[in-house]
């Protein structure tokens, strides 16, 4: 670890050595001409510039700037943060906090590397980035299908911070042939991959090409089954910068260990704009046809996309970071109901757990002594981790009254079965075998707290 820490040490300070022959340069053509206020304004303008999405070749030079004193070439310090193993540094930070990993990041790009602001909680990377004392860039997709609330977000941080958010849009003739083709909500029907490749993914693309470096708002307990390994620094391993090519642009997470919840005593704490949705039960923020609030006992990203599978719950812009591992089929268990790698979830002596074989026989009945409550999940899914308290503490309460509280693990090999004997469309779904009923009912609402449920059973024992 002591060499990895001195190689990225020494690797800094080459880059720091290069920016110093820079400014000092500046600084000496300063001392015999004095600059006018027109000039400094323009210089003070050149330090943070545009996003130069179609335009990746650099533009022409003022004259006034190529009168300048001269300096060190731009090719030197990209070869300097190309030589920074981003691996090493990325372990350097890992106990860093956000302040002092923004710092690091712009420190070392400058005016090329900008923030990623979705108009949500990741407000808090642009009061990082003030707080550093730092110029700072911010882009943002607008993908035309925001929430109104979002666009007042927009205009109130832009007026909190006196800054100029960069926004990228998506190309007019691909939306036009989308809606024309498919219609305004296609997505609905066979999945929103299609409509974010034209509406997000494709504008940061396009935004990317303009940077060497980028700045997101990734937590790894967004999304536990996706997004669990995310490092604090990586070579992007999806998108292209400036210079084009594999490894042509660096990826920076100043918040990937971060708490949902340390983010949130932040932004309180320094009165920062936030977007009211907030306040209705919003917390992951996307397009308004793809967004709704969260209900008690529900993950964050459950409201988003929620009528897909829980592994679908990801746009694109975050694609190289998805934990490829909890996504694919893992070794079988011994009762071949998926991933052996999850540890198990509803862990309780209240819940009974049903094999393949055991929920097949539960179906067959026609006249069952007792009703019986099963929730079908897989232990990957963060939807099931979110509602594990609250089904285990149901279990307990109805202990002893006459209705069993089981669990069926219905991923994996058992995943078709479920789908078709089982009404299972999308984890978790709660079934409820009554005591005289040969079909099982599916709980209908998504509100998976105790009271809901105890309702539910209430009214079908």
């Amino acid at each position: 670890m002591a060499s990895a820490t001195t190689s990225i040490s020494s690797q800094h300070a080459a880059l720091r050595d290069v920016k110093a022959a820079r400014i000092g340069g500046l600084r000496q053509q300063q001392a015999s001409v004095a600059p006018s206020a027109a000039a400094a304004r323009g210089q003070r303008a050149r330090a943070v510039r545009s996003l130069r999405a179609a335009e990746p070749a650099r533009q022409p030079v003022a004259a006034s700037a190529a009168a300048a004193a001269p300096v060190a070439p731009v090719a030197d310090e990209a070869a300097a943060l190309a030589a920074v193993d981003y691996e090493a540094l990325a372990r350097e930070l890992e106990g860093a906090s956000p302040l002092e990993i923004m710092d690091r990041a712009l420190a070392m790009f400058g005016s090329e590397i900008a923030i990623a602001f979705s108009g949500a909680e990741d407000v808090a990377l642009i009061e990082y980035a003030k707080l550093t004392g730092r110029p700072f860039r911010v882009f943002s997709l607008d993908t035309g299908r925001l929430n109104p609330e979002t666009y007042q977000l927009f205009d109130k941080v832009e007026k909190h911070y006196g800054i100029r958010i960069e926004y990228m849009f998506p190309d007019a003739s691909e939306v036009q042939e989308l809606v024309r083709t498919k219609g305004l909500f296609s997505f609905y029907e066979d999945g929103h991959q299609e409509c974010c490749r034209v509406r997000k993914v494709r504008p940061l693309r396009r935004a990317l090409k303009g940077l060497r470096a980028w700045i997101t708002g990734q937590r790894k307990d967004q999304s536990p089954g996706t997004r669990a390994s995310i490092p604090i620094v990586q070579v992007d391993p999806s998108f292209e910068g400036l210079d084009g090519g594999a490894g042509s642009l660096v990826k920076w997470n100043p918040v990937a260990n971060v708490d949902g919840k340390d983010i949130w005593t932040f932004l309180r704490t320094m009165d920062v704009p936030v977007n009211t949705l907030h306040a209705q039960g919003y917390v992951s923020i996307g397009c308004e046809p793809c967004t709704r609030p969260v209900l008690p006992g529900q993950h964050e990203r459950e409201g988003r996309w929620w009528w897909e599978d829980a592994k679908a719950k990801e746009c694109g812009l975050h694609k190289g970071n998805i934990d490829k591992d909890a996504q694919a089929a893992a070794p079988r268990s011994a009762n071949g109901n998926g991933s052996a790698g999850a540890p198990d979830i509803f862990e309780s002596p209240a819940v009974v757990s049903l094999t393949r074989t055991g929920i097949e026989n539960l179906l067959r009945l026609e006249n069952r002594a007792e009703p019986w409550l099963v929730v079908l999940y897989a232990p990957w899914c963060p939807f099931c981790q979110a509602m594990e308290a609250s089904y285990v503490e149901l279990a307990e309460k109805l202990a002893g009254s006459g209705v069993k509280v089981a669990k069926f693990r219905a991923d994996g090999e058992q995943k078709p079965f479920a789908q078709a004997e089982l009404q299972l469309q999308s984890f978790p779904t709660v079934l409820l075998f009554p005591g005289r009923t040969a079909r099982p009912i599916k709980y209908p609402s998504e509100k998976r707290d105790v009271d809901s449920l105890l309702a539910f059973v209430n009214s079908l024992r």
